[in-house]
């Protein structure tokens, strides 16, 4: 049967498929429609990187803690490996989102499956689909 709903959506039943028809994924992702693919029957879903990343920003707010003391200025990320230091707050802030790249880039390596880490994914998509200058504004939200 055929219904307005399905047109909303770009939904393709194997990767063959979905390979004949990537633009249509692609331009329902870019429009903020549904888009996915099932693959040995698990469905994956294409977003708008930037759709993705602010609303990702809004649910994983930093609450990163700024402290100036001792001439200097330091920012971490409570329960989070994520810290840094620079003597003016924005030395600090740049430091601080070399920290969060690094980090991204330990928990693609090696982090993703420890327990204790497996839960930051989407922190780590934050990192991943932010220019720097976003996760200043981000850090200091």
């Amino acid at each position: 049967m055929y219904s307005a709903y399905m047109v909303s959506i770009a939904e393709y039943g194997s990767v063959v498929e979905a390979r004949r028809h990537f633009k249509d994924l692609l331009d329902a992702a870019e429009s903020g429609r549904t888009a996915s693919v099932t693959r040995d029957r698990r469905r994956t879903a294409l977003v708008d990187g930037e759709r993705l990343r602010r609303v990702l920003s809004t649910l994983r707010p930093s609450r990163a803690e700024v402290v100036h003391e001792a001439g200097g200025w330091s920012v971490f990320l409570p329960g989070l490996p994520i810290a840094a230091d620079g003597a003016t707050l924005q030395e600090a802030l740049v430091e601080a989102v070399d920290a969060l790249r690094e980090y991204a880039a330990d928990w693609a390596d090696h982090l993703l499956h420890a327990p204790n880490h497996a839960d930051n994914w989407s922190l780590v998509q934050l990192i991943d689909l932010s220019t720097d200058e976003q996760l200043v504004e981000w850090l200091t939200a």
